[in-house]
């Protein structure tokens, strides 16, 4: 299909637009973090660019600086596409063990397409640590922790392995002990968790499971073909049987 002259303006006015409400959320992030202080970061995405989505951060909660990638929240938001929406004081760990609650906040443009996302991570560590302290003085058995582990960094190749292994960790199988049905269930959930929006994932993917990339396109291609047939969902697909 050819691109009009009016397309290319009306995405040229569509990105003016979105960088302009960019430029106007930076002052609130360095405001959110100076507000709460050292245990708060506040981060800024621009959805356009996943491996370099980071435009702005104020405090160091999961160590991301400018022009780093997403993590695996991003991507999620980013899989629903205009369909996102805020999630709010959600809870979830780092990999060395924090804490951390969070609240992501997706921006949209005047026409409601979702483009970026305000972030706002809170380091809670020490107030469990105080609860359960609190606790045994008390003489109450202190709550396990049970928040997911996700994966913070600038690099968006960690964010990828990250989700990888996890998938199969839940299979408990390596790619060569999984049949058809698991294997299509794999590769349909790295694509509702937007994995596949990253540039170059079915060849890291690929290069992961030692599959060749022509058979990580026709796995993703069947999973996104049986993804709408109640017959090939995601949950009767998880349990089939080896």
């Amino acid at each position: 299909m050819e691109t009009t002259a009016g397309d290319c303006g009306g995405e040229r006015a569509r990105d003016a637009e979105r960088d302009a409400i960019l430029r106007a959320l930076v002052p609130v992030v360095d405001g959110i973090a100076a507000t709460f202080g050292p245990v708060c970061e506040a981060v800024l995405h621009d959805y356009r660019r996943p491996e370099r989505s980071v435009v702005a951060v104020a405090g160091s909660v999961t160590g991301r600086t400018a022009g780093g990638a997403m993590s695996e929240i991003g991507l999620r938001v980013l899989a629903r596409g205009d369909e996102a929406r805020d999630e709010l004081n959600y809870v979830t760990r780092t990999g060395d063990g924090r804490r951390v609650k969070s609240s992501t906040m997706v921006l949209r443009d005047s026409a409601g397409g979702v483009f970026g996302a305000l972030c706002v991570n809170v380091d809670v560590t020490e107030v469990d640590r105080v609860q359960g302290l609190l606790a045994a003085l008390a003489g109450a058995a202190a709550q396990p922790s049970q928040a997911p582990v996700t994966t913070f960094g600038d690099d968006i190749d960690s964010v990828v392995d990250a989700l990888l292994d996890d998938h199969l960790r839940r299979q408990d199988q390596t790619w060569p002990g999984l049949d058809r049905a698991r294997r299509l269930a794999l590769f349909r959930g790295l694509d509702e968790r937007g994995v596949f929006a990253v540039r170059r994932a079915v060849e890291q993917v690929a290069a992961r499971l030692g599959i060749s990339r022509a058979s990580a396109y026709h796995y993703l291609a069947q999973a996104r073909d049986t993804s709408t047939d109640p017959a090939h969902s995601s949950d009767s697909a998880e349990g089939a049987r080896p």
